[in-house]
């Protein structure tokens, strides 16, 4: 019973009633009664450096049964002992302070938003870290209390997945990988469905080669085709260009496509993986292109193309990725492609070229709730935009404020605007309106006090109340 429960700072009562049982048994000749006090000795001397609510009447029990024995021998054990009972008296009152936090009549339930399960958690992972800071300095027993420790929270935090993975990776840092492998085991037992954990698990298995483990985590994350996650089939791709090789990869890969749960996630992921990794261009190009023809209709796969073609130096390609990809998607959905076909147009395109993007750009989202009518107009934001470099701009942030105030009104040219709203730039910050392209955010966002509704200050007005100037002036 000690050995499971003797670490816990109320096990003072079970150390007693442990070290009375040890008293009370038969000694029928010396060396029985010698066995004997040598047991009750072992009792008491590591009841006595286990930080417990009854430490101090442990060790003035202990002085009595070493009197009793043999005061010659008393002095000696005792002298021995005093440093480590003390040690262990100043853990116990720094402990108390985080084990009083603790509700102990906690319900193990799963995780919620309320103030007291966050405050619950926070009390357990201070405590965890006070045990892990190994305070008395010890070495086997230190790991034993931190284990018990861990154990105790789970009994409270048991569908806490942090908590699982906490304890998992500290038996593996400690050197105990087999300790950590069932932590984990019992981890999925509780939270079957935790992705995290089961790649945390993964992970685990593939550092220490157990990589046929490994793939079965991978696969039971694949699972039934309708549940797979787009991830699930990322994460499997680079576990097997890792472990396996290119081919097993690709295979894995033609397969994934024809999945219905293959996002255009999985396209840019192998195509990555083939550019920077295989150093293969061209087999990273194919996968791109193939994915065009099924999500060309979304914005950020046709930027994640750009990208890969700007690292290429595709100029021509770019262009013609852009003029693709403009042709079919809906106004409102190509304001991302626009804003990157112009800022590509102004770094690496000729000014005709430039002006004339920027031009396209301003017709073809002149309808748009973000653009407006007043797109079609030219204005000095645009020039801003075109001769800006990433945070240097050419002129000051007060004229880039000024511009961006004057861009909004003409923008709302047409609405009723509340005068207290231009005073205090409020009107500005509203969610529906957005900075021009290449304008930071920022300049639109600088609250202003609404002077118009500021009056002077009377002491006058407050009745009953005399404000004195001197000692024979007063209001």
């Amino acid at each position: 019973m000690c050995m499971f429960s003797g670490a816990d700072i109320a096990s003072g009562p079970i150390w007693m009633e442990y070290i009375a049982f040890l008293k009370s048994m038969p000694a029928v000749n010396t060396q029985e009664e010698t066995q004997r006090m040598t047991a009750v000795r072992k009792a008491y001397q590591k009841a006595i450096v286990t930080p417990t609510h009854h430490i101090e009447q442990l060790w003035r029990d202990y002085e009595n049964f070493e009197n009793s024995v043999s005061r010659q021998l008393a002095k000696g054990l005792l002298s021995e002992y005093q440093p480590k009972y003390n040690s262990a008296r100043a853990v116990y009152r720094e402990l108390k302070k985080y084990v009083d936090e603790i509700d102990w009549n906690m319900l193990a339930v799963p995780p919620t938003d309320s103030c007291k399960d966050q405050m619950q958690w926070v009390a357990w992972k201070r405590l965890l870290a006070f045990e892990k800071g190994n305070p008395q300095r010890i070495d086997s027993a230190s790991n034993k209390r931190i284990i018990f420790s861990y154990e105790q929270c789970l009994m409270y935090l048991y569908h806490y997945p942090d908590i699982w993975y906490d304890y998992a990776t500290w038996q593996a840092k400690s050197g105990s990988m087999d300790a950590a492998v069932k932590v984990f085991q019992r981890a999925l037992k509780a939270l079957p469905e935790s992705e995290m954990l089961k790649y945390a698990y993964a992970e685990l298995e593939e550092s220490r080669g157990a990589l046929q483990s490994a793939k079965k985590l991978y696969e039971s994350l694949l699972g039934d085709a309708a549940e797979t996650t787009a991830l699930a089939h990322i994460q499997f791709i680079r576990f097997l260009r890792r472990n396996e090789g290119v081919e097993a990869a690709r295979k894995y890969f033609l397969d994934a496509r024809k999945s219905p749960s293959c996002t255009y996630h999985v396209y840019v992921a192998y195509a990555l993986m083939a550019f920077c990794l295989d150093k293969d261009p061209k087999v990273a190009h194919n996968v791109f292109e193939a994915g065009l023809k099924q999500f060309m209709h979304e914005p950020v796969y046709i930027l994640e193309y750009a990208d890969f073609l700007s690292c290429l130096n595709d100029d021509r390609n770019i262009r013609a990725l852009f003029e693709r990809a403009l042709s079919s998607l809906p106004q409102e959905e190509s304001i991302e492609i626009w804003k990157r076909f112009t800022q590509f147009e102004k770094t690496y395109g000729d000014l005709a070229s430039m002006l004339k993007v920027e031009q396209r750009r301003k017709e073809a989202l002149s309808g748009t709730i973000e653009e407006g009518a007043s797109a079609l107009e030219t204005s000095l934001l645009d020039l801003i935009s075109r001769y800006s470099f990433k945070d240097l701009w050419p002129c000051s942030s007060k004229d880039l404020d000024h511009l961006s105030r004057q861009e909004w009104l003409s923008k709302n040219i047409g609405k009723k605007v509340d005068k207290s709203a231009l005073s205090n730039g409020s009107a500005m910050t509203d969610k529906s309106t957005s900075a021009p392209s290449g304008v930071p955010t920022a300049s639109l966002k600088v609250l202003r006090p609404d002077t118009s509704q500021m009056v002077i200050y009377d002491p006058r007005q407050h009745h009953g109340t005399s404000f004195c100037l001197s000692k024979n002036i007063c209001l």
